[in-house]
């Protein structure tokens, strides 16, 4: 896997551990697509397994229509940690966390990969809610009640970019602080 260096160097997070920790806690990420000339990018919940962005939906509509006509994608996540405040407005900065995955999907065929993902993604959004692990039967089976069956994702990492800026304690922003406090 590639990891590209940042302009900002300051801000280049490579510590593998910390990578992985973010892409295992984060809840959110944005999927980049596009057909043609027309971008499209759409928030999706996700798991992280073996160096790979896993995902679910319907089996059809607009994403899968992008997917199928160019399955180069990109994946983004992002955690905002607060903001850093500095009586020079130009220094104000935000504490956060960003990563960006490129690579190619693909459908994911293989029901002990797909079942494997999904019990991730389900141990990361509701852990300890399921009293036993998922059956391979559900995903095989399941029909959305729009009538649509369950297709999973992998987007294998070819590259990825890791960016932080670490919280500053004692600079950090809350309802009340004024620069005033910061002079004083």
């Amino acid at each position: 896997m590639t990891i590209f260096p940042l302009r900002n160097v300051k801000r280049s997070s490579t510590d593998d551990d910390n990578i992985q920790n973010f892409l295992q806690q984060a809840k959110i990420g944005f999927l980049g697509l596009s057909s043609e000339d027309v971008p499209y990018v759409i928030p999706l919940n996700f798991s992280f397994l073996n160096n790979a962005i896993y995902f679910h939906g319907a089996e059809e509509g607009r994403k899968i229509t992008y997917i199928e006509q160019n399955p180069r994608a990109c994946f983004t996540i992002s955690e905002n940690y607060g903001t850093i405040t500095s009586p020079v407005p130009a220094k104000t900065d935000t504490a956060f966390m960003s990563i960006i995955i490129e690579g190619s999907l693909e459908r994911v065929t293989d029901l002990d990969e797909a079942t494997a993902a999904m019990q991730v993604m389900l141990d990361k959004y509701v852990p300890g809610y399921y009293d036993k692990p998922l059956g391979r039967t559900h995903l095989d089976r399941y029909v959305s009640p729009l009538g649509s069956k369950t297709a999973i994702f992998k987007l294998s990492a070819a590259s990825l970019t890791a960016k932080e800026k670490a919280e500053i304690p004692d600079r950090m922003f809350y309802e009340g602080r004024t620069v005033q406090n910061d002079l004083a």
